[in-house]
């Protein structure tokens, strides 16, 4: 038995202490077939730094032995320390935290390259992944959506525990924090500081550290003799994790023989979700973007980006139709559901690809680098001009909900303090941008701007939001008189065509019409009289109640007089269609960090149809739908967010709707009917919304959470900083591209791009 223990004790003994040789031996002992159960070798993960240097590495597979990977020999001789923290943490919370430590992160975004090394290793509901990158100084952490760890908890533990210890090159020390951090949060604790030991500040590069060449990997053979006992309890106790535990694919990654198994309808249903949410996010913040650099450059400048937006809008536009489609009533077969999942991932693949393709190009148009003082001193311009509206907004919402009940101001209540936080966000942002400017550090000053920039953009619609919601209650207190006097006129016809039907012919259905119209005008006439009331609710009731009443009536009247209701009927179900996809965008866009795939998808149905709608009835415009209301919001036709501006026909714009009287009639019932789903759809995707943002990390109230203050809680819920989307994952990694310096923004600022190059402007900097 001894025999065979010792040279385990001493295999093992060698893995925990020695590290690996250099490159070139790396590569001669990691071949690429094992030639013995017709595997691939297990990666670089496991077997140490590559000296000489290592390049940026691509996602890893990560280790199969246990929960470090380390490519830089980060960790050194406080491997078990680091073991013994993550033991702890999984003995008392049954979560596992898998750490790794490379060079770079291959030229993506902490977040993304995190993001997709938790994707490729199958982690799950009680797995976290911290990665670091030592001389790219960045990190990212990844969650999953379901995950007992809240954002606030994680923020918490990285700017207490782990950020410190990074800061000053103590790599094992920040996985220990951030272990022993989850532990204590988790327990209701508060994270407990961590005992800093700095070390090599770049780790991995040629000629780095204090490890020795190949030549040099003689242990002696007393000190081989000593370790090898603790080595042996580490190594068997390892291999029990690696079997009670479930470590990345099962321990297998990579290591199958035969053609990889078709994913599960379920995970693929799963992946499909994220890649909406992924690219709706994109999209938006191109849209963002680009809005900046039109106004900046002209049009002209812009145009071949607005033809990238228009693309990349096509393509998620058919991708949320597939997710509709998907989730309707008629279920499709395994196989055909298949085919759809892949086609709304392949979609969103493309319409990223598209965006991609154009961010370089349009860095080089903004170069917020080298313009950098000139863009500071526009975004303090803007801030200067909504921070005194903030207080004009507070006072509209006021009037509204003592003019109203309480249902008619509900889709904006909170606007004004989340308007708040944005423009408390954008002031750190724009003061760092400053400091930056002027210590010459033009890089941090381009993430300080951008930063600023997206939550100036999104405290101006939060505001606008409600300029126009009390406009669009007034247009409903003007027109519910008229519809009612409407209804009164259609009860009275259909009377006569009840007294003028021949004996025996049905009228079930025309008196259960005439009975509904009846109630509906009736309960509305009382609340108009009981105090304050829901105009708009209260015009939508009336106009479907007489609508239906307007259908039986329709064969009875002039071709004339029936196009001219038609009409009116189809002018109200329009106002409440606006309305309601007006306030269901401008939520899940200052919200999209928290907001998940089917309220995108319903919104994204409720656009289509009042689109369709304004087919039907002969005219309008294809963007009929709110102006930023959703990617779809100007339809696959429009090429840019400038599309629909302040002044389109939309919810921000005013005087006659795009029903134009002297267009030609078309569909008028079908137009109706369209107008009237997207209503419901809209207010569908609005309530839907606001339950994921409700679960939001256990956010508690508009500040995002204990530990987020200075507006970055907002900053996270609404998407400007990457790390907070849900789905397959959160994540999140503090700092920006000019170091922390008493902390810093969240995964960075989000830039014009798809999924590849969104988050290249900043995450998890230190």
């Amino acid at each position: 038995m001894a025999t065979r223990v010792l040279p385990v004790a001493l295999v093992a003994a060698w893995w925990l202490t020695v590290p690996a040789a250099p490159a070139a031996l790396a590569a001669t002992v990691l071949p690429a077939d094992t030639g013995t159960d017709g595997g691939r070798a297990a990666p670089a993960a496991s077997t140490g730094p590559v000296r000489g240097g290592p390049p940026a590495e691509d996602p890893v597979t990560l280790s199969r032995d246990g929960q470090i990977t380390d490519r830089v020999d980060a960790v050194g001789d406080r491997r078990p320390e680091v073991e013994q923290a993550l033991d702890r943490l999984y003995d008392d919370e049954r979560i596992q935290l898998f750490v790794v430590w490379v060079r770079e992160f291959s030229g993506r975004s902490a977040q993304d390259w995190t993001d997709a090394t938790a994707r490729r290793n199958g982690l799950g509901q009680s797995d976290v992944l911290l990665a670091i990158a030592t001389h790219a100084r960045q990190y990212a952490y990844w969650v999953d959506a379901s995950s007992p760890l809240t954002n606030a908890q994680l923020a918490d533990v990285a700017s207490t525990a782990v950020e410190p210890a990074l800061r000053r090159n103590d790599w094992a020390g920040a996985a220990i924090g951030a272990a022993d951090g989850y532990r204590a949060v988790l327990s209701g604790r508060p994270v407990p500081t961590p005992a800093i030991t700095p070390g090599d500040p770049d780790p991995g590069r040629s000629g780095a550290g204090s490890g020795t060449g190949a030549g040099d990997l003689v242990v002696p053979v007393l000190v081989a003799g000593g370790a090898a006992a603790v080595a042996a309890y580490a190594y068997a106790r390892r291999r029990r994790r690696t079997a009670a535990r479930t470590t990345p694919q099962g321990g297998r990654a990579g290591w199958s023989s035969g053609p990889a198994p078709p994913v599960p309808l379920a995970e693929l249903d799963a992946q499909a979700g994220q890649a909406l949410v992924d690219a709706d996010d994109a999209l938006r913040t191109s849209q963002e973007e680009l809005g900046f650099a039109t106004a900046q450059f002209g049009e002209d400048a812009a145009r071949p980006f607005q033809d990238a937006v228009g693309y990349a809008k096509t393509q998620l536009t058919a991708a949320f139709r597939l997710r509709q489609q998907l989730d309707d009533a008629h279920p499709e077969d395994d196989g055909a559901r298949r085919r759809m999942l892949d086609e709304i991932l392949s979609r969103c693949a493309e319409a990223g690809r598209r965006l991609d393709a154009e961010s370089a190009a349009f860095d080089r148009l903004r170069d917020l680098e080298r313009n950098a003082p000139g863009a500071l001193a526009a975004a303090r311009s803007a801030f200067t001009g909504l921070d005194a509206r903030l207080s004009a907004a507070e006072a509209t919402l006021s009037t509204l909900r003592e003019r109203y009940a309480p249902s008619a101001a509900a889709p904006v209540a909170d606007n004004p303090a989340q308007a708040g936080e944005r423009l408390a966000f954008a002031r750190t942002a724009l003061e760092r941008a400053n400091a930056a400017v002027a210590r010459s550090d033009s890089g941090a000053a381009a993430v300080g701007v951008r930063a600023a920039e997206g939550a100036l953009d999104q405290a101006e619609r939060l505001m606008a939001a409600v300029d126009r919601r009390a406009r669009e209650l007034a247009e409903a207190v003007d027109r519910l008189p008229g519809a009612l006097t409407e209804t009164d006129g259609d009860l009275a016809e259909a009377g006569g065509v009840l007294e003028g039907t021949a004996a025996g012919v049905p009228t079930a259905a025309l008196q259960g019409r005439i009975a509904r119209a009846r109630a509906v005008a009736a309960e509305v006439r009382g609340e108009m009289a009981a105090g304050p009331y829901d105009p708009i609710d209260a015009l939508r009731r009336v106009e479907e109640a007489d609508a239906a009443l307007d259908q039986a009536l329709a064969g009875a009247r002039e071709s004339e007089q029936g196009a001219r209701r038609a009409r009116e009927l189809l002018d109200q179900a329009t106002l409440g269609a606006r309305s309601a996809i007006g306030a269901a965008a401008d939520y899940i866009t200052t919200h999209r960090g928290a907001v998940g795939s089917e309220a995108r998808t319903r919104l994204a149905e409720a656009e289509r149809r009042l689109r369709r709608s304004a087919e039907l009835a002969g005219g309008g415009p294809a963007g009929a739908a709110p102006d930023g209301a959703g990617p779809e919001a100007a339809g696959p036709e429009a090429a840019g967010p400038e599309a629909a501006g302040p002044e389109a026909a939309g919810p921000r714009g005013g005087g006659e709707t795009w029903h134009q009287r002297d267009r030609a009639p078309g569909d008028l019932p079908g137009a109706i009917a369209e107008a009237q789903q997207a209503d419901a759809l809209a207010r569908r995707a609005q309530s839907l919304a606001e339950d994921d943002v409700r679960g939001f990390g256990g956010r508690s109230g508009p500040g995002g959470g204990p530990g987020m203050g200075g507006g970055l809680g907002g900053a996270v819920l609404g998407g400007i900083l990457l790390g907070g989307v849900l789905g397959g994952g959160r994540g999140g990694g503090y700092g920006a591209r000019g170091g922390f310096g008493g902390g810093g923004f969240g995964g960075g600022p989000g830039s014009f791009g798809g999924g590849g190059t969104r988050g290249r402007m900043g995450g998890g900097r230190f």
